[in-house]
Protein backbone atom coordinates (compact mmCIF):
# COMPACT_ATOMS: atom_id res chain seq x y z
CA UNK A 1 0.00 0.00 0.00
CA UNK A 2 3.06 2.61 1.25
CA UNK A 3 4.85 1.67 -2.31
CA UNK A 4 2.08 2.50 -4.52
CA UNK A 5 1.66 5.27 -2.24
CA UNK A 6 4.42 6.64 -2.93
CA UNK A 7 4.25 5.77 -6.82
CA UNK A 8 0.84 7.45 -7.17
CA UNK A 9 2.72 10.30 -4.94
CA UNK A 10 5.33 11.02 -7.61
CA UNK A 11 2.97 11.22 -10.48
CA UNK A 12 0.48 13.88 -9.18
CA UNK A 13 2.30 15.97 -6.76
CA UNK A 14 1.83 19.28 -7.88
CA UNK A 15 1.78 21.21 -11.20
CA UNK A 16 5.60 21.98 -10.90
CA UNK A 17 6.57 18.21 -12.21
CA UNK A 18 4.23 19.04 -15.42
CA UNK A 19 5.53 19.25 -18.64
CA UNK A 20 3.02 20.71 -22.44
CA UNK A 21 1.26 17.52 -23.02
CA UNK A 22 -0.41 18.14 -19.63
CA UNK A 23 0.50 15.15 -18.22
CA UNK A 24 3.64 14.79 -15.58
CA UNK A 25 7.15 14.47 -16.55
CA UNK A 26 8.65 11.56 -17.55
CA UNK A 27 4.76 10.16 -18.06
CA UNK A 28 3.06 10.60 -21.12
CA UNK A 29 1.72 7.97 -23.94
CA UNK A 30 3.77 5.14 -24.69
CA UNK A 31 5.78 5.94 -28.28
CA UNK A 32 3.74 3.70 -30.22
CA UNK A 33 0.10 4.16 -28.48
CA UNK A 34 -2.26 2.64 -30.06
CA UNK A 35 -4.52 4.04 -32.78
CA UNK A 36 -7.73 2.21 -31.66
CA UNK A 37 -8.16 3.34 -27.66
CA UNK A 38 -12.08 4.15 -28.65
CA UNK A 39 -12.90 0.80 -29.29
CA UNK A 40 -12.10 -0.47 -25.32
CA UNK A 41 -15.13 -0.91 -24.18
CA UNK A 42 -15.96 0.64 -20.64
CA UNK A 43 -15.51 -0.86 -17.88
CA UNK A 44 -18.60 -3.76 -16.62
CA UNK A 45 -19.94 -3.24 -12.75
CA UNK A 46 -20.26 -6.37 -10.92
CA UNK A 47 -20.06 -6.84 -7.27
CA UNK A 48 -16.72 -7.03 -5.82
CA UNK A 49 -15.76 -7.63 -2.04
CA UNK A 50 -14.14 -4.49 -0.51
CA UNK A 51 -10.13 -4.76 0.14
CA UNK A 52 -10.31 -4.01 3.80
CA UNK A 53 -6.89 -3.18 3.93
CA UNK A 54 -7.71 0.09 1.91
CA UNK A 55 -10.90 1.39 3.83
CA UNK A 56 -8.44 3.07 6.55
CA UNK A 57 -7.74 6.36 6.99
CA UNK A 58 -4.34 7.25 5.70
CA UNK A 59 -2.18 10.70 5.20
CA UNK A 60 -0.47 11.44 2.19
CA UNK A 61 0.93 15.08 2.02
CA UNK A 62 -0.15 16.06 5.54
CA UNK A 63 -3.89 15.57 4.30
CA UNK A 64 -6.26 12.82 5.87
CA UNK A 65 -8.19 10.72 4.02
CA UNK A 66 -11.42 8.65 4.95
CA UNK A 67 -11.95 5.92 2.57
CA UNK A 68 -15.98 5.19 2.20
CA UNK A 69 -16.31 1.80 3.57
CA UNK A 70 -19.53 0.99 2.07
CA UNK A 71 -21.22 1.19 -1.17
CA UNK A 72 -23.35 4.33 -0.99
CA UNK A 73 -24.38 6.83 -3.51
CA UNK A 74 -21.52 9.16 -4.07
CA UNK A 75 -21.03 12.29 -6.41
CA UNK A 76 -18.48 14.83 -6.80
CA UNK A 77 -17.51 17.17 -9.28
CA UNK A 78 -14.05 18.93 -10.07
CA UNK A 79 -10.92 18.23 -12.23
CA UNK A 80 -9.74 15.20 -13.39
CA UNK A 81 -6.42 14.38 -14.77
CA UNK A 82 -4.41 10.99 -15.85
CA UNK A 83 -1.49 9.16 -15.89
CA UNK A 84 0.51 6.73 -17.92
CA UNK A 85 3.62 5.32 -18.93
CA UNK A 86 5.48 6.01 -15.83
CA UNK A 87 3.62 3.58 -13.63
CA UNK A 88 2.86 1.25 -16.41
CA UNK A 89 2.73 -2.15 -14.94
CA UNK A 90 3.58 -0.67 -11.16
CA UNK A 91 1.54 -1.97 -8.33
CA UNK A 92 -1.67 -0.30 -7.38
CA UNK A 93 -3.38 0.59 -3.96
CA UNK A 94 -5.03 -2.48 -4.79
CA UNK A 95 -2.28 -4.98 -5.44
CA UNK A 96 -3.20 -5.38 -8.96
CA UNK A 97 -0.99 -4.33 -12.04
CA UNK A 98 -1.50 -1.04 -13.36
CA UNK A 99 -3.06 -1.35 -16.49
CA UNK A 100 -2.45 2.80 -18.57
CA UNK A 101 -5.06 0.51 -21.76
CA UNK A 102 -7.53 -0.35 -19.15
CA UNK A 103 -10.18 1.09 -18.17
CA UNK A 104 -9.59 2.26 -14.69
CA UNK A 105 -8.77 5.07 -12.13
CA UNK A 106 -7.41 6.25 -8.88
CA UNK A 107 -9.45 7.94 -6.56
CA UNK A 108 -8.48 8.94 -2.52
CA UNK A 109 -12.02 8.00 -1.29
CA UNK A 110 -13.91 5.75 -3.28
CA UNK A 111 -13.60 1.62 -1.95
CA UNK A 112 -10.73 -0.48 -3.69
CA UNK A 113 -12.24 -1.81 -5.90
CA UNK A 114 -15.32 -0.04 -6.66
CA UNK A 115 -16.92 1.32 -10.00
CA UNK A 116 -18.02 5.13 -11.50
CA UNK A 117 -19.09 6.57 -14.09
CA UNK A 118 -17.15 9.58 -15.11
CA UNK A 119 -18.74 12.39 -17.66
CA UNK A 120 -16.66 15.26 -19.28
CA UNK A 121 -18.84 18.32 -18.85
CA UNK A 122 -17.98 20.05 -21.82
CA UNK A 123 -18.30 17.54 -24.07
CA UNK A 124 -20.76 15.36 -22.01
CA UNK A 125 -18.82 12.40 -23.08
CA UNK A 126 -19.22 9.76 -20.28
CA UNK A 127 -17.35 6.39 -19.17
CA UNK A 128 -17.22 3.66 -16.75
CA UNK A 129 -14.33 3.09 -14.63
CA UNK A 130 -13.18 0.56 -11.94
CA UNK A 131 -11.53 2.01 -9.38
CA UNK A 132 -8.43 0.21 -8.20
CA UNK A 133 -5.74 2.64 -6.90
CA UNK A 134 -5.76 5.87 -4.49
CA UNK A 135 -4.67 9.14 -6.06
CA UNK A 136 -4.20 12.05 -7.10
CA UNK A 137 -3.25 12.94 -3.63
CA UNK A 138 -3.57 16.83 -5.21
CA UNK A 139 -5.63 19.88 -3.49
CA UNK A 140 -6.88 20.65 -7.41
CA UNK A 141 -8.03 17.16 -8.73
CA UNK A 142 -10.23 14.64 -7.55
CA UNK A 143 -9.81 11.83 -9.85
CA UNK A 144 -6.86 10.00 -11.98
CA UNK A 145 -7.99 8.46 -15.25
CA UNK A 146 -5.95 5.75 -16.78
CA UNK A 147 -4.82 6.48 -20.22
CA UNK A 148 -7.51 4.71 -22.09
CA UNK A 149 -9.95 6.47 -20.06
CA UNK A 150 -9.00 9.70 -20.43
CA UNK A 151 -8.64 9.09 -24.15
CA UNK A 152 -12.36 8.38 -24.36
CA UNK A 153 -12.90 11.21 -22.59
CA UNK A 154 -10.28 13.40 -25.06
CA UNK A 155 -8.35 15.07 -22.39
CA UNK A 156 -4.84 13.47 -23.13
CA UNK A 157 -3.78 16.46 -24.72
CA UNK A 158 -4.87 19.00 -22.46
CA UNK A 159 -4.25 16.79 -19.63
CA UNK A 160 -6.97 17.82 -17.50
CA UNK A 161 -11.06 18.13 -17.69
CA UNK A 162 -13.75 19.43 -15.24
CA UNK A 163 -15.61 16.19 -14.59
CA UNK A 164 -18.45 14.55 -12.54
CA UNK A 165 -18.00 11.37 -10.95
CA UNK A 166 -20.31 9.40 -9.55
CA UNK A 167 -20.26 5.88 -7.63
CA UNK A 168 -22.40 3.14 -8.95
CA UNK A 169 -23.31 1.46 -6.05
CA UNK A 170 -23.83 -2.46 -5.45
CA UNK A 171 -27.51 -1.64 -5.72
CA UNK A 172 -27.15 0.51 -8.68
CA UNK A 173 -25.26 -2.89 -10.17
CA UNK A 174 -28.33 -5.19 -8.85
CA UNK A 175 -31.11 -3.00 -10.37
CA UNK A 176 -28.98 -2.39 -13.66
CA UNK A 177 -29.43 1.50 -13.36
CA UNK A 178 -25.66 2.38 -14.44
CA UNK A 179 -26.65 1.04 -17.78
CA UNK A 180 -29.22 4.19 -18.37
CA UNK A 181 -26.42 5.76 -19.77
CA UNK A 182 -24.96 3.14 -21.51
CA UNK A 183 -23.80 2.81 -25.20
CA UNK A 184 -26.91 0.77 -27.47
CA UNK A 185 -24.00 -1.32 -28.26
CA UNK A 186 -23.80 -2.44 -24.26
CA UNK A 187 -27.80 -2.67 -23.54
CA UNK A 188 -27.91 -5.07 -26.60
CA UNK A 189 -25.12 -7.24 -25.20
CA UNK A 190 -26.95 -6.97 -21.73
CA UNK A 191 -30.72 -7.67 -22.79
CA UNK A 192 -28.60 -10.57 -25.07
CA UNK A 193 -27.49 -12.14 -22.23
CA UNK A 194 -30.43 -11.92 -19.76
CA UNK A 195 -32.61 -13.41 -22.51
CA UNK A 196 -30.57 -16.69 -22.71
CA UNK A 197 -30.25 -17.03 -19.12
CA UNK A 198 -32.81 -19.18 -17.79
CA UNK A 199 -34.99 -17.52 -14.84
CA UNK A 200 -35.79 -19.24 -11.77
CA UNK A 201 -38.91 -18.96 -9.98
CA UNK A 202 -38.93 -17.36 -6.62
CA UNK A 203 -41.29 -16.46 -4.05
CA UNK A 204 -40.25 -12.89 -4.61
CA UNK A 205 -40.54 -12.63 -8.64
CA UNK A 206 -43.76 -10.66 -9.49
CA UNK A 207 -45.24 -10.02 -12.97
CA UNK A 208 -43.85 -6.52 -12.83
CA UNK A 209 -40.69 -7.35 -11.78
CA UNK A 210 -37.84 -5.81 -13.81
CA UNK A 211 -36.26 -8.25 -16.43
CA UNK A 212 -32.51 -6.86 -15.60
CA UNK A 213 -32.91 -6.70 -12.08
CA UNK A 214 -34.20 -10.56 -12.64
CA UNK A 215 -31.17 -11.60 -14.29
CA UNK A 216 -28.96 -10.04 -11.81
CA UNK A 217 -30.82 -11.68 -8.91
CA UNK A 218 -30.52 -15.35 -10.86
CA UNK A 219 -27.09 -14.70 -11.45
CA UNK A 220 -26.43 -14.46 -7.66
CA UNK A 221 -29.04 -17.25 -6.71
CA UNK A 222 -26.72 -19.53 -8.85
CA UNK A 223 -23.51 -18.19 -6.92
CA UNK A 224 -25.06 -19.64 -3.93
CA UNK A 225 -26.06 -22.84 -5.40
CA UNK A 226 -22.59 -23.69 -6.46
CA UNK A 227 -20.55 -21.89 -3.79
CA UNK A 228 -19.79 -24.77 -2.30
CA UNK A 229 -19.79 -26.96 -5.36
CA UNK A 230 -15.90 -28.45 -5.85
CA UNK A 231 -13.41 -26.18 -7.00
CA UNK A 232 -10.34 -28.36 -6.90
CA UNK A 233 -7.16 -27.10 -8.38
CA UNK A 234 -7.15 -29.73 -11.14
CA UNK A 235 -10.48 -28.57 -12.34
CA UNK A 236 -9.24 -25.23 -12.39
CA UNK A 237 -6.05 -25.86 -14.33
CA UNK A 238 -7.82 -27.56 -16.61
CA UNK A 239 -9.60 -24.31 -18.07
CA UNK A 240 -6.68 -22.38 -18.66
CA UNK A 241 -4.79 -21.62 -22.04
CA UNK A 242 -1.62 -23.23 -22.46
CA UNK A 243 -0.27 -19.86 -22.35
CA UNK A 244 -1.22 -17.66 -19.67
CA UNK A 245 0.77 -14.12 -20.41
CA UNK A 246 -0.68 -11.66 -22.87
CA UNK A 247 -3.65 -9.37 -23.97
CA UNK A 248 -7.28 -10.72 -22.94
CA UNK A 249 -10.74 -10.28 -24.18
CA UNK A 250 -12.90 -10.92 -21.03
CA UNK A 251 -16.35 -10.87 -21.31
CA UNK A 252 -17.18 -11.20 -17.22
CA UNK A 253 -16.44 -12.37 -14.32
CA UNK A 254 -18.94 -14.10 -12.14
CA UNK A 255 -19.20 -15.63 -8.99
CA UNK A 256 -21.23 -18.61 -10.60
CA UNK A 257 -19.21 -21.18 -12.44
CA UNK A 258 -22.57 -22.66 -14.24
CA UNK A 259 -23.20 -19.24 -15.41
CA UNK A 260 -19.70 -18.99 -17.09
CA UNK A 261 -19.78 -22.02 -18.76
CA UNK A 262 -23.15 -21.26 -19.85
CA UNK A 263 -21.86 -18.19 -21.27
CA UNK A 264 -18.73 -19.85 -22.50
CA UNK A 265 -20.57 -22.71 -24.23
CA UNK A 266 -23.08 -19.59 -26.08
CA UNK A 267 -19.65 -17.73 -27.23
CA UNK A 268 -17.76 -20.76 -28.32
CA UNK A 269 -20.75 -22.08 -30.66
CA UNK A 270 -20.68 -18.50 -32.13
CA UNK A 271 -17.23 -18.59 -32.75
CA UNK A 272 -16.35 -21.67 -33.83
CA UNK A 273 -15.31 -20.68 -37.50
CA UNK A 274 -13.45 -17.76 -36.46
CA UNK A 275 -11.11 -18.55 -33.35
CA UNK A 276 -9.14 -21.82 -33.14
CA UNK A 277 -9.14 -20.75 -29.41
CA UNK A 278 -11.62 -21.46 -27.61
CA UNK A 279 -12.99 -19.33 -24.92
CA UNK A 280 -11.97 -20.43 -21.64
CA UNK A 281 -12.97 -20.07 -18.17
CA UNK A 282 -10.30 -18.44 -15.33
CA UNK A 283 -10.63 -18.71 -11.93
CA UNK A 284 -9.50 -15.55 -10.06
CA UNK A 285 -9.90 -14.53 -6.50
CA UNK A 286 -13.28 -16.89 -6.37
CA UNK A 287 -14.64 -14.85 -9.67
CA UNK A 288 -14.89 -17.22 -12.62
CA UNK A 289 -13.70 -14.97 -15.73
CA UNK A 290 -14.75 -15.96 -19.44
CA UNK A 291 -12.17 -15.34 -21.71
CA UNK A 292 -10.27 -15.19 -25.28
CA UNK A 293 -6.81 -15.18 -25.77
CA UNK A 294 -4.07 -14.43 -25.16
CA UNK A 295 -3.04 -12.42 -28.27
CA UNK A 296 0.08 -10.91 -28.68
CA UNK A 297 -0.62 -7.21 -28.52
CA UNK A 298 -3.37 -4.66 -27.75
CA UNK A 299 -3.98 -3.85 -31.07
CA UNK A 300 -4.65 -7.61 -31.65
CA UNK A 301 -6.84 -7.75 -28.83
CA UNK A 302 -8.52 -4.91 -30.09
CA UNK A 303 -9.17 -5.76 -34.02
CA UNK A 304 -10.44 -9.36 -32.51
CA UNK A 305 -12.74 -6.94 -29.72
CA UNK A 306 -14.29 -5.55 -33.17
CA UNK A 307 -14.89 -8.95 -34.86
CA UNK A 308 -16.33 -10.85 -31.74
CA UNK A 309 -19.20 -7.75 -31.33
CA UNK A 310 -19.77 -8.08 -34.49
CA UNK A 311 -20.44 -11.82 -34.62
CA UNK A 312 -22.14 -12.20 -31.34
CA UNK A 313 -22.90 -8.99 -30.33
CA UNK A 314 -21.08 -8.98 -26.90
CA UNK A 315 -19.02 -6.26 -25.67
CA UNK A 316 -15.84 -6.96 -23.98
CA UNK A 317 -12.67 -5.50 -21.88
CA UNK A 318 -9.51 -6.03 -22.52
CA UNK A 319 -7.13 -6.93 -19.69
CA UNK A 320 -2.81 -7.56 -19.90
CA UNK A 321 -1.06 -10.27 -17.58
CA UNK A 322 2.41 -11.39 -17.59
Amino acid sequence: MLLALTMILAGCAGSSAKRGGGYYKDDGPMANAPKDLHLIPDATPRIEPFAQSNLRPYQVMGMRFEPIRDSRPFSQTGTASWYGKKFHGNTTANGERYDMYAMTAAHPTLPLPSYARVTRLDNNKSIIVRINDRGPFHSQRIIDLSYAAASKLDMIGPGHAKVRVEAITHDDIRAGRYQQDAPAEQKKAFARADQDTPKQSSPERSPSADPLSEFIASQERLGQQTAMQDNSAQSQAADQPARQDGFFLQFGAFSSRQTADKLAQQLNNDLAQDYNQPVHINNHQNFYRVRLGPFNSRTEAANAATKVQQVTGQSTQITYED
